[in-house]
């Protein structure tokens, strides 16, 4: 299981024209999940991304979670995460 994360503003989803997700501040995450994976991965991994302190607190240190700033969180399937590269162009 392979987690991308990234800080954003807003972020959402659109399939075939229709929106189907939509956050305003928060964490936008790919998600790569492997044919091994178990669900305590999944749940270890969830935990830990709504832990990582990386908004800014009122020094401006990046010293708060999403949690902490009442942040949502956009998770998006994405496979290619998983994908070896080391072969090919």
């Amino acid at each position: 299981m392979r987690a991308l994360v990234q800080r954003v503003a807003w972020a959402e989803v659109e399939v075939e024209g229709r929106i189907v997700g939509r956050i305003a501040n928060g964490l936008l995450v790919y998600v790569g999940v492997a044919a091994g994976d178990a669900p305590a991965q999944a749940l270890w991994l969830a935990e830990k991304i709504a832990g990582l302190r990386i908004f800014e607190d009122e020094q401006g240190k990046l010293n708060r979670s999403v949690e902490d700033v009442g942040g949502g969180v956009l998770a998006i399937s994405n496979f290619t995460l998983l994908a070896d590269a080391r072969k090919g162009r």
